[in-house]
Order: C-alpha cells, then structure tokens, then sequence
C-alpha cells in the first residue's frame, strides 16, 4: 500500500489551513513553493537542515514582502509548512539562529566555519549538521539549501555577494566544503536572483495598477459626494425660479 501524500493532498491541506484568497500574482509563488518542499519532502534521501530553512524563509519573505494585506503573509507561511506536517517555528528559530550567525561574523569567517577550519562559539550544533551535510554521500541538494547558504553569506557580507568575481570564488569553496555541485548551485543561484528581479519588476507593476484603481475609486466617490450636495440646492434654486410665474 502506498502512503506517500501527493501534490494535491498538500495543497489542500495548505487551503484547509489559511482559508483567505491569495492575491493571483502571488497564488503561483506559493504553490510553486509549496510543490517544491512537497517532492523534496517525499523524497528517501531529503534530511531537513537549518540552511534549508533559511533557504525556504528567506524566499518566501522576499517572494511576498510586498504581499497585501500584510497581516495575512505569516497565516501563509504558517500553512505552508504545516501543509508538509511541519512546524512553522522550526523553521522560524533555525533561520534566525543561522541569521544571528552571520550578522556577528565577517564572510571570511564564515566561509571558514563551513570549512570546518573555525569555530564559532554558540554554534557548535549548526556546525555538526555542517560536518554531517559534507560526510553524506547521499545528501539532498535543493535549490532552496542553495538558498540558504546565499543568504548567509548576503548577510555576513552584502557587497561580496554583488560582485561577481567574490561571490563565485566564495561559493567555489562553499561547494567544495559541503561537497556539492558547484554548478547547479551556481545556475540555481542565478536563477533565484533573476526571479527576484522579475517579481520586484511585477510588484511595481502592481503597484502602479493598485493605485490607478485607488485613484479612481476616489474620484467615483467624490462625484457621487458632489452630486448628493448639489442636489438639495439645484431643487431649492427651481422652486425660486418657479415662484414668480405662479
């Protein structure tokens, strides 16, 4: 018997869960997300890690950080993990320990850390999944664990991550700590950036057709504001015109 959930078991309990509509030019970031985790979860080789968390945290928020009405981006992370049978938490606390990590050390020291050649106090546990992630023959890559690992570095050093030249020698070596493919890291990496341009690009786009539609909802409104004024005077102004040929 077969009791492996399918794409469609997920995605309704995803609905079952956050029961608001999504706005349509997000619907299509989220399942693609959703359908993502769901093959990787199913999958006999995939062991959840910290960096894949942060991989998944960090491009559903950017993905969604202009997402309206703002209240309701946690409920849809909250039932995306919990559509996996996850714990949202978990993904919240080893995202924000991994973020802590990089936002006290310099890229350096995290490139060495992942090296295995520097320790970091406070984070002897992360580092352990670091060496288990490397001495893994079978281990998992995801595009999203590419992610994380981005992300760390993006936070220890944003300028290194913008130059070219940096960024792909430092990934060199974080490919060859963890030993995974370098050039499927690479091409995912580019591949998550341009998207990131393109949804900053449809979000302005958005934007641009929110306000229009904000624009002219108002302007309805005060026409109708005005009409309803006018009225009373314009039916007072016709009797008084009517008067003298009575």
């Amino acid at each position: 018997m077969n009791n492996v959930r399918t794409v469609s078991d997920t995605k309704r309990a995803f609905y079952n869960t956050h029961t608001r509509p999504i706005n349509s030019i997000y619907r299509r970031v989220v399942e693609e997300l959703m359908v993502e985790m769901h093959l990787l979860t199913v999958n006999v080789d995939f062991h959840y890690d910290p960096f894949y968390a942060l991989g998944i945290f960090t491009a559903f928020h950017r993905f969604m950080q202009a997402y309206r009405p703002e209240q309701d981006v946690a409920s849809i992370f909250d039932g995306l993990c919990k559509a996996l049978e996850d714990d949202p938490q978990r993904y919240r606390h080893d995202a924000a320990r991994l973020e802590a990590l990089a936002s006290r050390s310099p890229a350096e020291e995290i490139l060495a850390w992942l090296e295995q050649k520097h320790q970091i106090a406070e984070f002897d546990d992360l580092q352990e999944q670091v060496r288990a992630i490397a001495h893994n023959p079978s281990f998992k890559y995801s595009r999203l664990f590419a992610i994380g690992l981005f992300t760390l570095l993006e936070i220890a050093d944003a300028a290194l991550v913008k130059d070219e030249t940096q960024r792909v020698a430092a990934l060199k070596r974080v490919c060859a700590a963890l030993n995974v493919s370098e050039d499927k890291l690479q091409k995912d990496l580019e591949l998550y950036r341009s998207n990131l341009e393109k949804m900053a690009q449809a979000q302005i786009v958005l934007e641009d057709v929110l306000k229009a539609d904000r624009k002219k909802r108002e302007e309805r409104e005060q026409a109708k504001l005005a009409a309803k004024t006018a009225s009373p005077a314009d039916s007072t102004e016709a009797k008084g015109e009517a008067t003298p040929g009575s």
